[in-house]
């Protein structure tokens, strides 16, 4: 594998200086890019895509074709562990994910087992690897899954919700039933990392886009401590080189200290966090990424402006600051905003470099 010629990121991750702040961002392969959707229409369905490493790696690839972006993310999806697990992962159209044969009975629960990385998801890996061989050391590139919570949250409800009763009925009738879901996920994460760690990914960040509709305590008990375990099996080395971690917690500004304790390196927050705040909480411990509210790349290039150079501000001087979004891109981004999005960034950040 050839060296990185761009480390920005990784050097930002560990705060260490850089002349500029990085920026990528979540969703950064997809559907507001026209030559996404041709990719997806070619494969025949979102999870052809996914599986089929030629195409999840031609798309990969796609955003750093138009954008000078500071890392690339490989392209899968967070529902990839519960799907080898036999959960029966499906689509619908206009409505997202779902699971055929959701965990709601004991039994069910009781035999779930931890995938093999390189049995189970090795279509990933090879993603990984084939997308790490032709970034050609271009840029660093970022492996992923989704926090055992989060994928407990799918794996019950069976899909997406805005508040997930059967999870929240499990957590207060059955809670050693959830700690046992929580604990081989936990275990299937941690192997997965690693597995995508060895196959050639540079980072490693962890989504927890469903932690912070708990309460604090219950937060720090059924999502961070299992977020945490997670990065404390990371590999944190690899071919001689530190490989970063990143833990996105959304709607859990709450909790920053403690996500900042867990041993990751750089802590993600969603645009409702006051950026300055948040540095002044943990900024000396780990580095910050984020948080422009996504829904501002609708509103065209000056606005886009206008928020990246509010967001740099409140982070302020020196290193240890990934631009990001607070969240993913939204699907009806033009792509003009997402090109003055990155210009912006890398123009107006030096000033504080």
């Amino acid at each position: 594998m050839n060296p990185l010629k761009n480390d920005t990121l990784i050097r930002a991750l560990l705060r260490q200086p850089t002349p500029y702040t990085p920026v990528w961002v979540m969703r950064q392969a997809g559907r507001y890019l026209p030559e996404y959707n041709a990719t997806r229409a070619r494969a025949g369905s979102f999870l052809a895509l996914c599986k089929t490493p030629a195409f999840a790696v031609e798309v990969t690839l796609q955003p750093l074709a138009r954008f000078a972006l500071d890392a690339a993310i490989v392209f899968s999806d967070i529902l990839t562990i519960p799907d080898a697990m036999g959960l029966g992962l499906a689509f619908a159209e206009g409505e997202g994910p779902y699971f055929e044969r959701p965990l709601r009975d004991e039994r069910d629960i009781r035999k779930l087992r931890a995938p093999v990385p390189g049995e189970d998801l090795r279509y990933v890996l090879d993603t990984v690897r084939q997308a790490r061989q032709a970034l050609d050391g271009k840029v660093p590139l970022i492996g992923f899954c989704g926090s055992p919570y989060t994928l407990a949250c799918y794996m019950i409800e069976g899909r997406g919700s805005t508040d997930f009763p059967a999870v929240k009925a499990m957590l207060r009738d059955r809670p050693e039933l959830l700690h046992h879901i929580l604990d081989v996920n936990c275990r299937a994460a941690i192997a997965y990392l690693n597995g995508q760690i060895e196959a050639g990914a540079q980072v490693i960040m962890i989504f927890d886009t469903w932690g912070g509709m708990l309460g604090a305590a219950e937060y720090r008990d059924f999502s961070l401590a299992y977020a945490k375990r997670v990065v404390q099996g990371l590999k944190r080395e690899h071919q001689g080189a530190r490989v970063p971690s990143i833990v996105f917690a959304k709607g859990a500004g709450h909790s920053l200290e403690s996500i900042a304790a867990s041993g990751c390196d750089a802590v993600g927050v969603d645009w409702t966090v006051d950026l300055r705040a948040a540095r002044g909480r943990v900024g000396a411990r780990v580095a910050l990424q984020g948080n422009l509210d996504p829904d501002v790349l609708l509103a065209g290039p000056d606005a886009v402006r206008a928020g990246v150079a509010a967001v740099l501000a409140a982070f302020g001087s020196g290193s240890g600051h990934v631009f990001n979004l607070g969240h993913g891109i939204s699907r009806h981004t033009p792509v003009d905003s997402m090109s003055a999005l990155v210009d912006a960034v890398h123009e107006a950040s030096r000033a504080y470099h």
